[in-house]
């Protein structure tokens, strides 16, 4: 939520967002004032009258902010850079409510690579969300494909959504575990 250390902002433009935890698309007009709450992984949690909203780093402009740069692959990696890389870029999706990672969070069950009948190559991830009813899923599976289709050489990201077994806190990395306080 808003703190004094948010850092406020003006929309500089209409500008896409979704709402926060419900998940619905919406449009933020152009003049709307409000609060950087989150700024994690190219993607950043605004606070506008009194609702949180998720914009992402495309639109990154919209509130004065650069996007991300481009990713970068050296020519003729192998499959084992590409999967460093994969697991790279779901540490750069964050659920806009939580400061932790997806991967760190224990919300991604497998990520592999493989090359398609075309030689092009598809990864392929199985993930959870904390809660089933969460409204952020579908644009959390949205994050995580169009991060991963961004890598070079990456034709295609499956990305499936699962609910067996179910998430734990037990399933978090130890540092996300002292970050929340979930000894």
């Amino acid at each position: 939520m808003y703190s004094r250390n948010s850092e406020p902002v003006r929309l500089e433009r209409d500008c896409a967002a979704v709402l926060v935890p419900q998940g619905d698309e919406v449009t933020l007009p152009a003049g709307s004032v409000g609060y950087i709450t989150q700024a994690l992984g190219g993607s950043f949690t605004v606070f506008v009258e009194g609702n949180l909203f998720r914009i992402a780093g495309n639109d990154a402009d919209a509130i004065g902010k650069e996007p991300p740069e481009p990713l970068e692959l050296e020519e003729g990696a192998d499959d084992a850079a590409v999967e460093r890389l994969v697991w790279s870029q779901m540490r750069t999706c964050f659920d806009p409510e939580i400061p932790i990672n997806i991967v760190d969070l224990g919300l991604v069950y497998e990520a592999g690579v493989r090359h398609r009948d075309d030689g092009q190559r598809l990864v392929e991830v199985r993930m959870t969300l904390t809660a089933p009813g969460c409204g952020m899923g579908e644009i959390l599976v949205d994050d995580v494909r169009t991060k991963l289709e961004m890598i070079p050489t990456v034709a295609e990201a499956d990305v499936e959504l699962v609910f067996d077994p179910p998430w734990t806190r037990n399933m978090m990395s130890e540092a996300a575990r002292l970050e929340t306080g979930m000894f």
